[in-house]
């Protein structure tokens, strides 16, 4: 089906014209609600830190989407980092980060279109990360004890991505089925699921998966070390106790002196771990940039998003479709993460530092608007249940009549 001395990549960016405009309109039909609400969740429940937290997280996957990984037969994939940020933060945090760091790719570098950027945002920042969270929060009461966390982090990001891809190969795959031109050519896409299926769903199973379910494992298990205090789902035991004891002590039973309901001096060992998360995080992204042109290695269009010029080379048909030759164009800035005049890898470089710039300054205004908020309400919203459940075990520590009391009566 593909000349010889052609390499396919496979990934997961849909170009625009290669689904029709009735089929991105119901994705962004969907996805428009679904931004709104996750937004005004994060919004809602965040802190500033989160928020820094967040932007790291867009930028992480923003970058590793440029690495493409071999797979045999000489196609490539690239991972997507949405488990991570979901299993880490929660999925709705996944949602604007990953829709974000699209749009963005999307606009600034041509990578995945505009008019399917709802495609593009249901199945990389929607159906990854919540299917990811809700099978790890599943295998995690099903495991035993010892591993399970670490099987259910590496399980539910491998099926994440898996059924991504899955979604990419039923929606290119159903365009030649309902969009046909009288003399029975494609106006849009023009292979089938037999086609789609396999090309898109087996390297996601052999590498994709594999890829992000390692990354998924490494970078949690750090955190878990370094900072546990990130992972929404990681009990935090002695300081939850420690934090409602220091908030007690003030008058109306929480502390705002810091605008996040902790006192000062509760927050100087929970800052410290989150300033050395945050320094770990800037030289992580530092080294994933500069790593970038790795990426460049896999030669070759990406399996599906074949330009025009090269459609019938790359694909073994005698025609391109009508659509995908003359349909709507965006020009990208920086196509492809190049600059004009300078060699491949050092564009690509400086195209990876742009869009983290990009990303951070993005998710730095969003927590100006975190920042807005009345103190107290991010106080309720962010730890009320956890503070509550703190006081009663403190109350029961310093009071020791408390249980003899409750077991009288």
């Amino acid at each position: 089906m593909f000349g010889a001395s052609h390499a396919a990549v496979l990934a997961m960016h849909i170009p625009d014209n290669f689904i029709s405009p009735s089929t991105s309109a119901l994705f962004w039909a969907v996805m428009i609600p679904v931004w709104a609400l996750c937004l005004r969740s994060v919004i809602r429940h965040s802190t500033a830190e989160n928020m820094a937290y967040l932007g790291a997280g867009a930028a992480f996957s923003f970058l590793i989407m440029m690495f493409n990984v071999p797979t045999p037969g000489g196609t490539t994939v690239h991972g997507v980092g949405g488990a991570l940020i979901a299993l880490l933060l929660g999925p709705q945090y996944a949602t604007v980060a990953i829709s974000v760091a699209l749009l963005l790719q999307a606009l600034l570098f041509g990578d995945g279109g505009l008019l399917t950027l709802g495609a593009n945002c249901f199945n990389m920042a929607f159906a990854l990360p919540f299917c990811a969270y809700g099978i790890f929060m599943l295998l995690r009461k099903v495991l035993r004890a010892g591993w399970k966390d670490r099987v259910a982090e590496f399980v539910s990001a491998y099926v994440g991505i898996v059924l991504a891809a899955f979604c990419v190969a039923i929606e290119l795959g159903m365009q030649p089925l309902l969009f046909r031109a009288p003399d029975g050519q494609a106006l849009y896409f023009p292979f089938t699921f037999n086609v789609t299926i396999p090309a898109m769903v087996i390297p996601h199973l052999v590498a994709a998966g594999v890829v992000e379910g390692f990354v998924a494992v490494m970078v949690i298990e750090f955190v878990r070390r370094t900072s546990p205090e990130m992972i929404a789902w990681e009990p935090s035991g002695a300081n939850i106790v420690e934090s409602a004891s220091s908030q007690q002590s003030g008058s109306d039973g929480l502390d705002y002196s810091d605008g996040l309901g902790n006192s000062d001096d509760s927050d100087d060992s929970g800052n410290a771990a989150g300033s050395k998360a945050r320094e770990y995080a800037w030289v992580a992204l530092g080294v994933a940039a500069i790593l970038s042109p790795v990426g460049l290695l896999a030669a070759g269009d990406a399996w599906g998003e074949w330009g025009a010029e090269g459609f019938a080379q790359a694909t073994g048909l005698h025609y391109v479709p009508h659509y995908i030759a003359h349909g709507f164009s965006w020009n990208a800035m920086l196509p492809d993460y190049s600059m004009r005049g300078l060699p491949s890898a050092v564009g690509y470089i400086l195209c990876a530092i742009i869009g983290v710039a990009v990303l951070i300054i993005v998710f730095r205004l969003l927590a100006l608007a975190v920042d807005g908020r009345n103190p107290e309400v991010v106080a309720v919203s962010v730890s009320a249940s956890r503070l509550s459940s703190a006081a009663v075990h403190a109350e029961s520590a310093s009071d020791p009549n408390h249980n003899s009391s409750r077991s009288g009566t």
